[in-house]
């Protein structure tokens, strides 16, 4: 097979690797140009355009996939297909139709639940038991396209986003690999999305990653769970931002009140929410390293009755 290949983040990486490996002929490697990134604002590559430079490959970074010059040099490459992993670009008719068979798209959830950007995070916040990845035969539309083949894997209690993000990215360079080679067999049978079963996972924004205390504990950790690494979970102590990076959900008493400090331990800060507590046992304060509970409350007065807050104004009329 003569493929092209279009990806940009860490996740598109196994998969390219995996082509690399794979014997088939990858012609070309499209991925996003070199963005400004840290502190000195140099411009950097992307993760996949560093292994495509460490591969030999060639690469094609437009600004825009709709560019004319862009889409005439990969026509002139004539691909059997275009495989695309989180590119991070809409295609147009003009590139969907050029590969001899078709553009397949790896996407991070059992199509056609989570359509979107964020496939990976909502899964977690919604408490979904298992997840997995789909081998999509594009189309103009967002995600809609004919499913070829899926992988089902668990959503463990112990995942996060980031945890999950590196699983089903090895598990969907599998999942290429295997779709190519029932292309080449012609053994392949695209199935219909069913539109009665659809879902979508939105972008998601800094603002998602605010705790509202009101809610219940396990939704609350499933929260925390889905934004890490980004955008974060948060809430506001003394009008300070502080970060939650790892919480349990345990079970409350009577008296508990959301957003209000019920116990201290060196274990964790037990918070009352609206239904349970949320145990945060390791937190980053704003401007500081990530810390255990056990470290933080080493140098914060924090005891029961102290408040978190949802809203940093809160903060300024909070005399605990």
């Amino acid at each position: 097979m003569k493929i092209v290949f279009m990806g940009t983040p860490d996740f598109a990486v196994p998969t390219l690797k995996t082509l690399v490996a794979s014997g088939h002929e990858v012609a070309c490697v499209v991925t996003q140009p070199d963005r400004p990134k840290g502190r000195g604002r140099g411009l950097a590559m992307s993760p996949v355009k560093q292994l495509a430079k460490e591969s030999g490959l060639d690469i094609l970074q437009p600004e825009k996939a709709s560019d004319p010059e862009f889409v005439n040099a990969l026509g002139q490459l004539q691909p059997d297909l275009i495989v695309v992993v989180a590119y991070g670009q809409i295609l147009k008719k003009s590139i969907l139709e050029m590969p001899k068979f078709f553009c397949l798209n790896l996407h991070s959830s059992l199509l056609p639940k989570y359509r979107g950007a964020a496939p990976i995070n909502w899964a977690i916040i919604n408490g979904e038991k298992e997840t997995g990845v789909t081998a999509m035969k594009m189309d103009e539309g967002m995600d809609t396209g004919d499913i070829l083949l899926t992988q089902k894997i668990p959503i463990l209690e112990s995942d996060n986003a980031r945890t999950l993000h590196d699983k089903l990215s090895q598990e969907g360079a599998l999942l290429v690999i295997q779709t190519i080679e029932q292309l080449e067999k012609g053994a392949l049978t695209p199935i219909v999305q069913d539109a009665n079963q659809v879902t979508y996972a939105p972008k998601l924004k800094k603002e998602d990653g605010l705790i509202h205390w009101e809610g219940d504990a396990t939704n609350l950790r499933n929260r925390v769970r889905g934004l890490e690494p980004w955008p974060g979970a948060y809430t506001f102590y003394q009008s300070k931002r502080l970060r939650l990076c790892e919480v349990e959900a345990a079970k409350g008493e009577p008296e508990d009140h959301p957003g209000e400090v019920a116990r201290t331990t060196d274990h964790g800060i037990e918070v009352g929410t609206g239904k349970g507590r949320l145990v945060i046992t390791s937190l980053q304060p704003e401007g500081k390293n990530r810390m255990s509970a056990k470290s933080f409350l080493a140098g914060h007065k924090i005891q029961k009755g102290s408040l978190f807050h949802a809203n940093p104004a809160s903060c300024l009329s909070n005399t605990h």
